[in-house]
């Protein structure tokens, strides 16, 4: 018996001498392909690792010698060219060739050239890999035996990445230094790129399979997982998605979970289903380290005793597309300026596991300025009372500014409207802020609801600079709202912290109200005005001095019209030296603005301008 089957498999051979040969580079190519992101995510790692590195050495010196102070910020242009300053230089011509420059992509999107060379790159790498040494042995080229079954294997071969790039607790995120947002779009880049693979190989088995083998029962499940495939790819279309996310989430979960099953068994059926198990590895652990965190950040949700309630969220409707949400800190919850947390909203959202993203508009109370955190005047009337905290939550609990959109958002608006209180759960933190300590000069740029990453991150920096681990000695807070009543969203909080500011740092507000039709300035003063006088007339006593107004302060400016993000950029360029950097967190407009104005030329650098770098936030529905 083993005699005759040892035979039949010689002869097969001799029949067909190109099988070995295909068999043999279906195994070993996808290999090498993984040896090549290995590579590069090990290459990525280390630069991030190495600017870790400079930058807590650098951080060093700074507290050992002295900082700059503000009366160093003068022009640049009248420098000579200084070719000690030529690394420095090089530096960031690179961040400019590499996230400065885009490449427009449709109506809704564009991308930075270190995104398009990673999509060009792996695209070239994985259709080499699909249709090179395609010759048998016979001379014909480009012969589809060789090719089919290698696209198929080399597609399968890469859905543990897919599946990695798409959890929000992944091992590439943590050695890369990229926040699990911005790998949503790698996630999907390849997802792509595999949909188009895999059906290169379907298509070529579909076209030379004998139809008798249609009733192979791995042969439907190839087909049912190319099929679950479109339709995801379809609803992860961005206008799609965007519109209606919820359906998108829906269909997301479901087709995921049939992709994988019927490719588990399609391919294991021909011996490669050890590319698949993995997949639901890392998902298993993504899951199991978020429900512990949900249970370890909100047990005291699962008692039945007051404690509970008292962790309910309270939310108030500030406008008609904005809601503010505040609840109390869950013990052992630290998180950084400008970090998201997922919140789930059992009396809100339709599933239970249901659950979103938002960023964390206040600062832990490791950053507190002064007494903003300080317990509340028993004296105190209930006007004073709701007014100190809501300032004071930005230092003690969490707060989420949240955009209205449709499904989960509205339904929590029209919570808000009735005056209703949430169960939320809370996990997170995710995400990465911003290292601000080493940069001489900060500029904060937001538009609408980004003000979330921006409050923060100016409330971080400010308490750093007055702990003394933060060099910045001036910071540039740029906000573009649609009406007048929008500065009420953070007026409060922004007031309590310019007076605790340092009084030696540079600090310049500005706010461009962008509507045609909006209010004066005359009027939006008034607005304060009015709070003023339902202050007095709940009784408060004369002695108290009433709060002051944002518009009080020197430093903030009100203006209408949009921002001229490119002068105002490029002011601070010329008028400062060191170290600069710009944060955004906007439309894609405002991101665009940003990168084309910070396009600056290596001269700049070479005369003794500025170091400049830009972090950008994604904004919406990424």
């Amino acid at each position: 018996m083993v005699f005759s089957s040892a035979v039949s498999s010689v002869l097969a051979r001799a029949a067909n001498p190109d099988k070995p040969i295909r068999v043999g580079r279906n195994k070993e190519y996808p290999r090498q392909l993984w040896w090549l992101i290995a590579s590069f995510i090990a290459l990525v790692s280390l630069s991030h690792f190495l600017s870790v590195a400079v930058a807590k050495c650098s951080r060093r010196r700074t507290d050992g010698g002295t900082t700059s102070r503000p009366g160093n910020t003068r022009s640049s242009s009248d420098h000579r060219l200084s070719w000690r300053r030529l690394p420095l230089a090089l530096v960031n011509a690179f961040r400019v060739v590499a996230f400065r420059w885009t490449l427009p992509v449709g109506q809704w999107q564009s991308l930075t050239f270190a995104e398009v060379f990673i999509v060009c790159a792996y695209i070239v790498a994985l259709f080499t890999w699909a249709f090179v040494d395609t010759t048998t042995l016979a001379g014909a080229k480009l012969n589809v035996m060789y090719w089919e079954n290698r696209a198929g294997v080399l597609g399968a071969s890469q859905l543990p990445l897919i599946v990695a790039l798409g959890t929000k607790n992944n091992a590439i995120s943590y050695l890369t230094g990229v926040s699990y947002d911005r790998l949503k779009f790698i996630h999907r880049m390849i997802a792509r790129t595999i949909f188009i693979l895999l059906w290169v190989h379907g298509s070529a088995r579909i076209a030379n399979l004998d139809p008798s083998q249609y009733v192979n029962w791995f042969v439907p499940l190839g087909i049912t997982a190319m099929s679950a495939f479109s339709l995801l790819l379809i609803v992860s279309l961005r206008p799609i998605r965007a519109r209606a996310y919820e359906l998108f989430y829906y269909i997301h979960v479901l087709t995921v979970l049939v992709i994988l099953l019927a490719a588990y068994f399609h391919t294991d059926n021909m011996g490669f289903g050890f590319y698949l198990w993995p997949c639901f590895i890392i998902w298993g652990l993504d899951r199991a380290v978020r429900l512990g965190r949900l249970i370890y950040y909100n047990h005291l949700y699962f008692g039945f005793g007051s404690a509970s309630q008292r962790l309910d969220a309270s939310v108030e409707l500030l406008s008609p597309h904005m809601v503010r949400l505040h609840l109390k800190r869950p013990p052992h919850f630290r998180w950084t300026p400008g970090q998201t947390a997922f919140l789930a909203m059992p009396t809100v959202s339709r599933l239970i596991v249901e659950s979103h993203p938002f960023t964390i508009a206040s600062v832990d109370s490791r950053y507190a300025l002064g007494d903003e955190v300080a317990s509340h005047d028993t004296d105190k009337g209930a006007f004073d009372k709701d007014a100190d905290h809501e300032t004071t939550a930005y230092w003690n609990e969490l707060v989420f500014l949240i955009h209205v959109r449709e499904g989960y958002t509205k339904r929590l608006a029209n919570a808000a409207a009735k005056g209703d209180k949430v169960k939320v759960l809370v996990d997170g933190p995710y995400g990465f802020s911003p290292d601000l300590d080493n940069d001489d000069t900060v500029v904060l740029v937001a538009g609408g609801s980004g003000v979330s990453f921006t409050l923060s991150t100016f409330l971080g920096t400010l308490s750093r600079i007055k702990s003394g681990k933060c060099r910045c000695r001036k910071i540039v807070f740029i906000w573009a709202i649609r009406e007048a009543e929008h500065m009420e969203w953070i007026s409060k909080v922004l007031v309590k912290a310019l007076s605790l500011a340092p009084a030696d740092i540079d600090i310049s507000v500005r706010i461009f109200i962008t509507a045609r039709s909006g209010q004066s300035l005359a009027n939006a003063t008034s607005l304060d005005d009015d709070k003023e006088s339902a202050h007095s007339s709940e009784g408060t006593a004369p002695s108290k001095s009433r709060p002051p107004s944002l518009l009080n302060f020197p430093v903030v400016q009100v203006a209408h019209g949009r921002p001229d993000l490119p002068s105002l950029l490029r002011e601070e360029v010329e008028a400062n030296t060191g170290r600069l950097s710009v944060t955004v967190c906007g439309s894609s407009g405002i991101a665009q603005s940003c990168r084309e104005a910070l396009r600056i030329p290596m001269a700049i650098v070479l005369k003794g301008g500025p170091s400049v770098v830009l972090h950008v936030e994604s904004f919406g529905y990424a």
